[in-house]
């Protein structure tokens, strides 16, 4: 069993629904330029790894007639290595990234680059506003945390905790500068982090923090 993701060009789409039309559109259409080049990076990388270690579950990649997207599946065990590499190849050249298998579409536009720490899902290399929307509320069990990381020890995170409440805590470095609230709104907990990532203190600063001891 493979794990599958598909680029496309940032903008091309917004919703799941938008996604597969735009994927049927390109269907037939000479390979793009873009395409070919993420593609035939990644095809000469597998191929430097012994056989054990491959991370395209099927090689090589591109040479169809998809258009301006790209189809790449790769085997379980390295669905975090394939998608840290389509993050470094595709993010340059402007291209989004589509996750079939949760339709989590990842699209660049408007990033903020900082370290995300999806509990289900592994670390991003950036946020968005779009994301932090559809993350937050549906934060998924064993693991429903999410880390925003600026630098070392400058971080906000969040936890569901099972009664459905937010623990939101944010750290400035030192021990001494972490703090921490509950709040009950989903939406206010995306807010408040998309804020903190794009360096708005207001609505940080309006709620009542204590001191977190680790």
């Amino acid at each position: 069993m493979s794990y599958d993701h598909v680029l496309l060009p940032s903008g091309a789409a917004v919703t799941p629904a938008e996604v597969d039309a735009y994927l049927s559109a390109q269907q037939g259409r000479p390979e793009a330029e873009p395409v070919a080049a993420i593609a035939a990076e990644l095809n000469r990388r597998d191929a430097e790894l012994p056989t054990a270690d491959h991370f395209l579950a099927e090689a090589p990649v591109g040479g169809a007639d998809t258009g301006a997207t790209l189809f790449v599946s790769s085997p379980y065990d390295a669905i975090g290595h394939l998608r840290g590499l389509l993050f470094e190849l595709a993010t340059p050249r402007d291209y989004a990234i589509y996750d079939p298998q949760l339709t989590w579409l990842i699209d660049p536009a408007g990033r903020v680059p900082v370290t995300v720490t999806h509990g289900g899902a592994g670390e991003f290399p950036y946020l968005t506003r779009a994301l932090v929307d559809l993350w937050v509320p549906a934060l998924p069990d064993p693991n429903p945390y999410l880390i925003v990381e600026r630098a070392p020890q400058v971080y906000i995170q969040t936890l569901r905790e099972e009664s459905g409440r937010y623990t939101l805590e944010y750290r400035d470095g030192a021990p001494e500068r972490h703090f921490g609230t509950q709040l009950d709104d989903a939406q206010q907990v995306a807010d408040l982090i998309w804020e903190w990532t794009t360096g708005d203190r207001s609505g940080l600063d309006a709620l009542d923090w204590q001191p977190v001891d680790l």
